[in-house]
């Protein structure tokens, strides 16, 4: 399928794009309006993550089928990037209601209205390779602590393909670890600023594949035009070591390269530290057994059925670090003082 054109399209919009103030969905947001596509964002809050866009807004509840139906119906296509995340043991009965329910209800409401989907994944829904070699979209499962969060993707992803059987046309992208513009909760570029505020002196054991969230918003977009209904696209990057990866980011915020990678040992003493100060808590700490054991893991994927069928590609890592961070920057979310980068918040 190719994107519908919107001087001809009599659907009354182009694309609905689901949690289009969160890193993904905002990125979309804005590649589609610049290839001149009519958007409409469903949202819970918009806040300034849409100012100056020429975008519908829908208020429209993951919870809420009639607000669902009625944000889709009308539209050419959907792309689904809603999601709960959070890497702990904790929130498993919302994830399942936000993750599982809430795709099953925008997959459902998809289907009834005519309209393409592109559900947006993650890798953790995909297996990791006993050898450490890098795993592909038909990697089955295992080798990741199974905590909510991968266990509500996986069977999200699911919950698509039970509606594909019945009629829904619908592809599924798996993105890696993302970083860039427009991060505004922030999410995945909280990395970034950890490193950026001097936090960063001993890396994570394990690795990652790290990409422009821009590459993966055009990515997604070539999967609504050329994917298979059905099939998965791993949205990969670069493979890195979390060492390296810090020293890159180290290098453009200014700051002291990291002294080394921490002990495997200290690592899973501080998740489980975690896991006990967050019995005191009523949010799980962001350090956890769970969060722990993942950032040891060799946690990378092989792009090359997107590069081949979609026609996939990503930029430089450097390119795409230093682009994050200037708009870090520019947003306040960071601040320069006396040329080195200092936290702002």
């Amino acid at each position: 399928m190719t994107p519908p054109d919107p001087r001809e399209s009599d659907s009354g919009v182009d694309c609905v794009v689901t949690g289009a103030t969160g890193l993904v969905g905002n990125n979309v947001v804005r590649l589609l309006c610049r290839r001149g596509m009519s958007v409409r964002a469903v949202v819970r809050s918009a806040g300034r993550t849409l100012d100056g866009l020429h975008v519908q807004v829908a208020n429209a509840p993951l919870d809420d089928e009639r607000a669902i139906q009625q944000a889709i119906d009308g539209a050419a296509a959907v792309i689904h990037s809603a999601a709960l995340v959070h890497c702990g043991w904790r929130h498993r009965d919302e994830m399942r209601a936000a993750n599982v329910e809430g795709t099953r209800r925008v997959a459902r409401a998809a289907r009834r209205a005519g309209a393409r989907m592109v559900h947006v994944s993650s890798v953790d829904a995909i297996g990791l390779t006993r050898d450490g070699t890098p795993a592909d979209e038909e990697t089955p499962p295992g080798g990741m602590p199974e905590c909510p969060y991968v266990v509500t993707k996986r069977e999200a992803e699911q919950a698509v393909l039970e509606e594909v059987d019945r009629g829904l046309d619908a592809v599924i992208v798996n993105p890696v670890y993302m970083i860039g513009p427009w991060d505004w909760k922030p999410s995945s570029g909280r990395m970034l600023l950890e490193v950026g505020a001097g936090k960063g002196l001993f890396a994570p054991p394990g690795a990652n594949d790290f990409v422009d969230v821009r590459d993966v918003a055009e990515g997604i977009l070539l999967a609504l035009a050329k994917g298979r209904p059905g099939r998965r696209y791993i949205l990969g990057g670069h493979p890195l070591s979390y060492l390296d990866a810090w020293r890159i980011f180290a290098r453009v915020a200014g700051r002291m390269q990291p002294l080394g990678v921490a002990p495997r040992a200290a690592v899973r003493v501080a998740g489980w530290v975690g896991d006990v100060a967050s019995l005191f808590t009523t949010r799980e700490l962001p350090v956890n057994s769970a969060a722990a054991t993942m950032s040891m893991l060799p946690h990378n994927f092989s792009s090359a059925r997107a590069i081949a069928e979609l026609g996939y590609a990503f930029r430089s890592f450097d390119t795409t670090v230093a682009d994050a961070w200037g708009w870090f920057t520019d947003h306040g979310y960071a601040r320069v003082d006396g040329g080195r980068t200092v936290p702002a918040r």
